[in-house]
Parts: C-alpha cells; structure tokens; sequence
C-alpha cells in the first residue's frame, strides 16, 4: 500500500519539499533505537580518527560554544564604530542625518576615541550570546533530528533549522540583554557614562535589576527572527552552493575552499537578517535609551518609516558581521577538528519508500 503518512508530509511540507512521484512499495520496519540514534548530519564523511570527538558529545558541544564565543565576541567588538553610529541615527535621526554626518559628528564632538564606547559590554554580552547561540543550535538540531526521525528530519529540515535556532536564540538573548542594555545606554545617551563600570551601578540605582532585562521582550523580537534566518537561510545557501555553482563535490574541496563558501553563504544571509530584525532593533534602541519607555509606545512614537531609519548600515554591519561569524566559527571546527558533516542528502531508506533509484 501507498505510505500514506509520507504523502501527507510531502504534500503538506510549506518549504518547498520537492515532488516525487511515489511508488509501490513495502512499508519497511525500522527499528525505534535506528532512529533515535540517527543524526540529521551523521553522514559525516570524515573517519572516525580524523576527528577530535565525536558528533554530538560534550566536548563537540563545548568547542562549538567556545566557537560562538570567538565569532560573535570577536566580531561584534570589531564594528562598535558602525554600531554606535547606528544607533545614535536610530535615536536621534535631527541630529545623525546619515552615516558619514554620524561619524563626523562623533569624532568631532567626543574625538576618535569616542568611536570606541560601549566596547566592554559589547564583548562580553555578544561573547555570552554566542555561546548560547552556535552551541545550543547544535544540541536543538540533534535532539529535534533525533526526535522526528531521520527521514522527517531530511524532509523538514527547513523547519528542522528554524526551530533549532529560534530554540537557542530564545536562550542567548536572556544572556546578551542585559550588557546590551549597558551598551545602548552609554553609546546614545552622551555624559551618562562612559565605561561598563561607571555605567551597570549607576542603572541599578536608578531602576533596578530591570533596567537590564526591560529589553529582553524586543530583543527576542529582534534576534529570533534574525537568527532564525541567519542559520536557515546559511545552512539552504550552503546546499545550493555546492550543487549549483561549487564545480566539485564538497569531499574534493580543499579546507580553504570549503570555507570561501561558508564566508559566502554567511554573507548572503547576513544580508536577509538584517532586513528581517531591523525594524525590532530601533525598538530597542530607543527603549534602552529612554527610561521608563515601553516598547508599544516606542513603536507608536517611531511610526512606520522611524522603524526603517539606519537599516543601510545595519546592512553592512549584519552582512559583513554574519559572513565573518561563520567564517571563524567553521575555521575554529576544522582548527579543533571536529566533525563537520556535508550538506544533508535523503536517507537511503525515503529513497526506497519514494521509488527514487
């Protein structure tokens, strides 16, 4: 008989699965244990002892934190300039008319070392959201392979990235609010303080603990959105890179080829995050800088276009930021050798069920 559930999947799938046409086949039997202990990406084509550890340990999960740690924290703090820029044109567009009158303007009223502020918190809160970032991404996207099987998992798996990022991202933004909180306060409010330790007592004081997480709600508003798409967009990307454009299989590439795609694909979804987060991310600057704001009147205060003010930046930023994030995040799992499994391909077993030779 036909596999009726399979159809249903197929048919119903909203990411474009692609069309087969299904023939008549044996249901086989699967084992319940062969399907929990199959991964998403366990077609690794590495050898056992060419790896460090194994796919999904804890030492695998642990260095793909440390990766995040590198890529975000790193990378973050490399753009403070561009980044306060934007956000003093997000706060304060009278003044700011655009990105060169920003800069201008910053080195001229605070000199060059003005460029720098907010560096600290910068570090260390994107330090902490890309440990919770790149490393939970892996255990959600294991554990929900895991969970779905591996036949949904390659049908779905779309859907498989996106829930598996928003999963980690709603994690690592309880991390990152509250130095973000101190960043935006310091970057966009001139004479409030200057440095990350004049800055966190001087908001306790005057809110509380809140003070730091009142911008956890718009921050989950703009980074799950972000990061959904960061990761999706990047993992599909990569698929299409090797069998459209790349004119060799990716187990022929060199490691240095293989990471002049992920820089590439890491640019293109850069690109789509930015535009996809940005009108969250006015929200919260401008709630950040103003006390006692909340983010509906916020909102109503910046209005349809207010939203959109700073976004050719943000591009720049983003795409630049996201193409660097994965490219140092890659380099640091073939630095640690850890496995790093190709672009997922159907199970052996959904070909049998599809009469797919």
């Amino acid at each position: 008989m036909y596999p009726s559930t399979l159809t249903q999947l197929a048919r119903g799938n909203p990411f474009s699965a692609p069309l087969f046409s299904l023939q008549k086949v044996e249901e086989p039997q699967q084992s319940s244990l062969g399907q929990r202990t199959r991964r998403l990406a366990a077609a690794a084509t590495a050898d056992a002892e060419q790896s460090s550890c194994a796919f999904g340990s804890s030492k695998y999960y642990a260095l793909c934190g440390f990766g995040g740690i590198l890529s975000c924290g790193l990378t973050h703090t490399a753009v403070v300039p561009l980044d306060l820029v934007k956000c003093r044109l997000q706060v304060n567009p009278d003044k700011y008319k655009s990105i060169g009158n920003g800069f201008s303007l910053t080195v001229k009223e605070d000199g060059v070392r003005g460029l720098a502020k907010g560096w600290a918190p910068t570090f260390i809160g994107y330090s902490m959201q890309g440990l919770c970032k790149f490393g939970f991404y892996e255990v959600f996207k294991i554990f929900y392979s895991d969970l779905i099987g591996e036949e949904n998992a390659y049908m779905w798996r779309t859907s498989l990235y996106l829930a598996a990022s928003a999963s980690a991202e709603f994690f690592a933004d309880i991390a990152l609010a509250p130095m973000e909180a101190v960043k935006v306060r310091i970057q966009t409010q001139p004479g409030y303080a200057n440095t990350l330790r004049e800055c966190v007592p001087k908001m306790y004081a005057e809110e509380g603990i809140w003070a730091f997480y009142k911008g956890v709600v718009p921050l989950w508003m703009r980074q799950i959105p972000y990061t959904m798409m960061k990761f999706a967009c990047f993992e599909r990307t990569v698929e299409l890179l090797y069998k459209h454009v790349v004119p060799k299989p990716r187990n022929e590439c060199s490691k240095s080829e293989q990471l002049v795609v992920t820089f590439v694909a890491g640019y293109i979804a850069g690109v789509f995050c930015a535009i996809v987060s940005h009108p969250a991310d006015s929200v919260v600057s401008v709630l950040n800088k103003e006390r006692g704001s909340t983010a509906v009147g916020v909102l109503k205060k910046l209005g349809p276009k207010g939203v959109w003010k700073g976004l050719v930046a943000r591009i720049i930023m983003i795409g630049t930021l996201t193409a660097l994030q994965w490219f140092i995040y890659d380099s640091v799992k073939v630095y640690f050798r850890l496995p790093r499994p190709p672009p997922p391909e159907m199970p052996e077993s959904l070909k049998k069920k599809l009469g797919i030779e």
